[in-house]
C-alpha cells in the first residue's frame, strides 16, 4: 500500500504526478492527495461494469467528505490525506462533494444535452480540480484566476473525453453534446455504427470547443502566478492530443490517442519553468 499521496497518484496518473515535481516540498503531499482523489473518482467509471457498484463508491467518497465515514478515512491511503489537505488549506467540502456527485454521469449512458452541460460537468470535475489546487499553491492568487481555471478545466476535460473515445464509444456512451451533433445534422446513432463522415464531423467540431476554452486559457496566463503554475499543467499536452485527434479523424472512436513517451515531462518541465 503507498505510504503518501504522491506514490498513490504516481500509480494512478503519471501525467499528473509529473505535475506535483514542482510543487514546493511542504505543499506537494497536499497537492497530490487533491489529484489522487480526482483520479480515483475519474477512474471508478472503468471499474464497474453497472451503475450501482459506481454510486456506492461515489457515495462513499462524499460520506468521507461529510466525514460519516472518519474511522474508514483512516485507514484508507488517499481518503486520509486528502481530509488532511483539504483542513490544513481550508478546501471548500462542497466542491469537493460535487466532484464527486458529477462523476455519477459517467455510470449511465445518458447523452450529454448541450455544450452547457458539458460545461458544468467539466466545471465541477476538472475545473475545480485547478481551482482547489490553487488554493493549496497560493489562495490568493487563486482566487484571481478562477476564470483561467474554469477555461483550462474545459480544455483538459475535452481532451480527455478524446482520449476515451474508444472505450466510451464502445459502451455506447456519448459526451459530445447532443446540440452540437444536431447542429452538424448527425444522429447519435450514426456514431455508434461507425458512419465514419459523421464520426469525422464530431471529432472536426470537438477539438473546435477545445481549441476555444484553450485559446481563451492562453490569453488568460498573465493572470497565472508562477506559484499556481502546477496547478495548470495539465493544459500543456491538449494541443498535442487535439492534434493526434484531428489526424486520426473518424478513427478516433476507435483507436486510443497515444502521445510519445517523453512528450509529457518536456512539455511540462518546459512550462513549469517558462509559464503561458
Amino acid at each position: 500500500m503507498p505510504e503518501t499521496a504522491l506514490q498513490s497518484l504516481q500509480m494512478l496518473d503519471r501525467q499528473h504526478y509529473l505535475s506535483c515535481l514542482f510543487v514546493p516540498e511542504g505543499k506537494r503531499e497536499a497537492f497530490a492527495a487533491l489529484l489522487a482523489y480526482a483520479a480515483e473518482l475519474r477512474r471508478i467509471e472503468a471499474l464497474v461494469s453497472e451503475p450501482l457498484p459506481g454510486e456506492i463508491r461515489l457515495q462513499w467518497w462524499q460520506d468521507v467528505i461529510s466525514g460519516e465515514r472518519a474511522g474508514e478515512a483512516l485507514n484508507h491511503p488517499i481518503a486520509s490525506k486528502l481530509m488532511v489537505a483539504a483542513d490544513e488549506h481550508l478546501l471548500p467540502l462542497g466542491t469537493l462533494q460535487n466532484m464527486a456527485e458529477a462523476r455519477i454521469f459517467d455510470l449511465y449512458h445518458d447523452p450529454m444535452s448541450e455544450i452547457a452541460a458539458l460545461e458544468t460537468y467539466l466545471g465541477e470535475t476538472e475545473s475545480a480540480v485547478i481551482q482547489l489546487a490553487g488554493l493549496i499553491l497560493d489562495p490568493e492568487s487563486a482566487r484571481k484566476a478562477a476564470e483561467a481555471a474554469g477555461h483550462a478545466g474545459m480544455a483538459i476535460g475535452i481532451a480527455s473525453i478524446l482520449q476515451q473515445l474508444p472505450r466510451r464509444t464502445a459502451a455506447q456512451k456519448m459526451y459530445i453534446p447532443a446540440s452540437v451533433l444536431e447542429a452538424l445534422g448527425i444522429q447519435t446513432e450514426q456514431i455508434f455504427v461507425g458512419d465514419e463522415a459523421a464520426q469525422s464531423k464530431a471529432i472536426t467540431a470537438l477539438v473546435a470547443l477545445g481549441r476555444k476554452h484553450l485559446k481563451a486559457f492562453l490569453k488568460l496566463g498573465k493572470t497565472v502566478s508562477a506559484q499556481l503554475r502546477p496547478a495548470f499543467l495539465g493544459a500543456t499536452l491538449c494541443e498535442p492530443i487535439y492534434r493526434r485527434a484531428e489526424k486520426l479523424g473518424a478513427k478516433a472512436f476507435s483507436t486510443s490517442i497515444q502521445l510519445p513517451a517523453l512528450l509529457a515531462p518536456i512539455r511540462i518541465a518546459y512550462r513549469a519553468m517558462r509559464g503561458w
